[in-house]
């Protein structure tokens, strides 16, 4: 019997493989086999699926641009420690984060190296960045690891948004590995969610991104929470190009916010919250505490998030802002410019929900029929009903308003580049109904 092993990444040893219990004769790859292999490298969990399972039609639509052989997902699960996460100190937070994500992509590397060597294809999409940032600001990332850990069962999305490990809880990071070959048997996805929905996760996230009933604000995460990744960072480079000289930069951009755009710079990008996940108290391994004593879980783990002093990003005339003003008056808000606008159609059209401000649109009601030309043409129908919104790619019902626009020029205006009223002049914009209901879109997206 063959073996196949030696170390791979660094000084790390790993076992060896015995080459006819992972490959039977009959070219699947053995469940506990390669079940064995995973754990061995260092995760804490592993699951496998089927690429062709019908909730993975996203998934393998994206890996047939890039790996058309892939046949199935091994999916991995890494724990992070959790009082680091916990910590109001970010610096101690982000720490964790980092170490574990280069983990996780550690992991999926190593076990990549090994199937190579046994004549399997496979390959590991990154854990969190780099990513295709050629496509930003739209879909920046090759595949979801969300949705293929729950279809793995490794867990649920709790209403955090944040996958839920019945075990470790939330407190863990995911990573994918995408094979050419079939496994002997695949996992299913859990049949419960260990998210019981007790709200903690609601009152401490700082920009009130996660609604109770189950609505999440992802503009409002994405422009606090990642603040010097991506757009934020893109919005601070901005700044200083807008600036005449150090008097009005100082002005804009305080000496700890400039200092720590240096720090992402030598060391990594920092998340500013996660406090939906440092509370979050679900999973066997982690509701103990919160059992045994709630009011100490509070005081310990809780309120020294709520209580703590510091900036909040936000777009001006935003949820956000308003919640921030009124939920956290002892935080700073900070204004900054909206980093989600679109730079083609599809974007603008697929990123709609991402954007949406569902309480300053609780009083608007109406249905616009979004008509584009030139480089993209493509339709879409955008109905606002009492916070509520509806995009589709055909027009439906009766419109209160008709836009018709060149593709390029909406992308302009979006961007601040061309006006309504130089659209209207110059034909690259015709509007068929009141343009008071235009106006009533753009209260509801933050440009």
């Amino acid at each position: 019997m063959r073996d196949v092993g030696g170390s791979i990444d660094g000084d790390a040893e790993i076992q060896p493989i015995r080459t006819k219990e992972l490959v039977p004769e009959d070219g699947m790859l053995d469940y506990d086999a390669l079940k064995e292999l995973a754990l061995s490298l260092g995760a804490d969990d592993v699951g496998f699926v089927d690429i062709d399972r019908p909730s993975m039609s996203d998934e393998k639509r994206e890996l047939e641009k890039i790996f058309p052989a892939a046949k199935s997902f091994i999916s991995i699960v890494v724990r992070m420690n959790r009082e680091p996460i916990r910590s109001s100190a970010r610096s101690i937070a982000n720490l964790e984060f980092h170490h574990q994500g280069e983990e996780v992509n550690s992991i999926t590397r190593n076990l990549v190296a090994k199937l190579e060597r046994l004549g399997i294809r496979a390959l590991n999409p990154a854990m969190g960045f780099p990513m295709e940032m050629q496509r930003f600001p739209g879909k920046v990332w090759v595949i979801s690891h969300k949705p293929i850990a729950e279809a793995a069962g490794l867990g649920k999305k709790g209403i955090h948004r944040n996958v839920i490990h019945p075990k470790f809880g939330n407190f863990i990071l995911l990573g994918t590995v995408a094979i050419d070959a079939r496994i002997s048997r695949y996992d299913k996805p859990i049949d419960f969610n260990p998210c019981f929905e007790c709200k903690l996760c609601v009152s401490a996230c700082p920009v009130g991104a996660i609604a109770p009933t189950g609505e999440f604000d992802f503009s409002a995460c994405y422009t606090h929470n990642y603040r010097e990744f991506m757009g934020g960072f893109t919005d601070w480079v901005g700044t200083i190009a807008d600036s005449r000289g150090r008097e009005e930069y100082q002005a804009k951009v305080a000496p700890n916010e400039t200092a720590s755009m240096w720090q992402s710079l030598s060391f990594g990008p920092n998340y500013k919250a996660a406090y939906c996940m440092s509370v979050c108290p679900a999973g066997d391994d982690v509701i103990g505490q919160f059992l045994n004593s709630r009011k100490e879980f509070l005081d310990t783990v809780v309120k020294p998030l709520l209580k703590k002093e510091e900036p909040i990003y936000v777009v001006p005339d935003t949820d956000a802002e308003e919640y921030v003003k009124k939920r956290f008056p002892h935080k700073e808000i900070r204004l900054v410019k909206n980093s989600l606008i679109p730079n083609t159609i599809e974007s603008f059209i697929s990123g709609l929900r991402s954007v949406f401000q569902r309480k300053r649109a609780r009083d608007v009601d109406v249905n616009l029929h979004f008509t584009f030309t030139g480089k993209e043409p493509a339709i879409a129908g955008v109905q606002i009903s009492k916070g509520k919104l509806t995009v589709t790619r055909t027009h439906q019902g009766q419109a209160d308003l008709k836009v018709t626009a060149d593709s390029g020029f909406w992308i302009d205006f979006l961007n601040h580049r061309r006006s309504i009223p130089l659209g209207l002049l110059t034909g690259k914009l015709r509007l068929s109904g009141s343009p008071v209901h235009l106006l009533q879109f753009q209260k509801c997206f933050p440009v």
